[in-house]
């Protein structure tokens, strides 16, 4: 059968396709030929041993019906807060906290001049000298705590502030063990400007200024540093460490203050312990003055290795106590600081182990007004060399 044209048994003109079509219709046999079957894909044959066979430059363990692209692995979303982070702001804020609990209690502590040059005032020496003054005032104080400490009142002590405890403590800048000594109040020694009197009165007469001043002709001692407390600022502190245990030798009573205290081992609130340290008219206090300055170390040891314990520092009831209740019971000089006072007590520590000597300057009578001019020169040369004080000189 034939379609005409040219093309005598063969198909018409066919119009050009495109390259699918194009490929299609070369795939169908012509008339006369038989119709070839593509070449079918050859499979790698495994090898003896079991899988495949790796084709050339196919990298090893990859399976050749696998993309030749490798995959990524998914991206993990990252936390924004880890371990570490939350451990480093914790630390950050635990810093953060300190140093404002630092600034507070330093610009809460009172400050009065104290410490001031005038001609003819002892050179610095060896170590480090504080005078430390425990004052009968009873300022800020209510009638109801002036009666509950025994304190009298202001018109009954005759006015303004008088000084109950007069102590130097000596840090050194060796090793040889700091000293805390003890200056009774009714020594008589020359006040500046005022001639010779009792050294308690320069303190009333001048203040802070005049009692350094004095202390510092009467010894040759040059005060670094001075601190200051009153009757309520002292029970306030004990009270807030939860009181002071003491062990007491034996039964004692004031009938000036109407405080009593058994003997035996106790811990003194702060209206007792104020007795104690301030008691001299009892009979377990025979030597007046010299007994009291005696006991007055003895609880300033016990309160200060106290504070030190981790009982204190690491119990909030009363760790929190004391932090409010120092500052504020604390009179320092102009250029003292938080750091000075901490050294200073850290310094003292030792004093219920004997690690610091503890003595009143030598006297030459029981009733301690006259200070022994040998012995008491033997002692400030001690201290102002950082020496160790003579057995002769120290007096207990």
């Amino acid at each position: 059968m034939s379609y005409g044209g040219d093309y005598g048994g063969g198909y018409p003109p066919q119009r050009p396709r495109g390259p699918r079509q194009h490929q299609r219709a070369q795939m169908m046999p012509l008339p006369g030929q038989e119709r070839q079957r593509p070449a079918t894909r050859q499979m790698p044959r495994p090898p003896a041993g079991g899988g495949f066979e790796q084709p050339p430059g196919q990298p090893p363990g990859q399976s050749p019906f696998e993309d030749q692209q490798p995959q990524q692995p998914p991206r993990r979303r990252k936390r924004r807060f880890g371990p570490g982070k939350i451990l480093l702001t914790l630390v950050v804020l635990f810093v953060v906290f300190l140093a404002g609990v630092w600034i507070y209690l330093d610009s809460s502590i009172n400050r009065v001049s104290a410490l001031a040059d005038y001609a003819g005032r002892p050179a610095a020496a060896s170590g480090t000298n504080w005078l430390i003054v425990g004052s009968d005032s009873r300022d800020g104080l209510t009638p109801e705590q002036e009666q509950q400490l025994a304190t009298g009142d202001s018109a009954a002590a005759g006015g303004g502030s008088r000084t109950d405890t007069i102590m130097i403590a000596h840090l050194t800048d060796n090793s040889t063990k700091p000293t805390l000594l003890s200056l009774p109040r009714d020594s008589q020694v020359a006040i500046p400007g005022h001639g010779r009197g009792k050294i308690n009165s320069a303190f009333s007469i001048g203040g802070p200024q005049l009692l350094v001043k004095t202390v510092e002709q009467a010894t040759g001692l040059r005060m670094d540093h001075y601190a200051e407390i009153g009757f309520g600022g002292f029970a306030n502190v004990v009270d807030a460490i939860g009181g002071v245990d003491m062990c007491i030798d034996k039964p004692m009573h004031d009938d000036y203050t109407n405080i009593s205290i058994p003997a035996g081992c106790q811990t003194l609130d702060g209206a007792h312990a104020l007795g104690f340290v301030r008691m001299r008219h009892s009979d377990a206090t025979p030597r007046s003055d010299l007994d009291r300055v005696e006991n007055q170390r003895k609880f300033i040891g016990a309160l200060v290795s106290q504070i030190a314990t981790a009982g204190t520092i690491l119990n909030p009831f009363h760790f929190f106590p004391l932090l409010s209740s120092a500052p504020g019971a604390l009179s320092m000089d102009e250029g003292d600081h938080l750091q000075n006072l901490i050294g200073m007590a850290w310094a003292m520590r030792g004093i219920s182990s004997g690690g610091v000597v503890t003595t009143t300057v030598p006297v030459t009578s029981a009733s301690a007004e006259n200070w022994d001019k040998t012995k008491s020169k033997q002692l400030f040369d001690a201290l102002r060399g950082d020496t160790q004080i003579p057995d002769s000189a120290i007096m207990n």
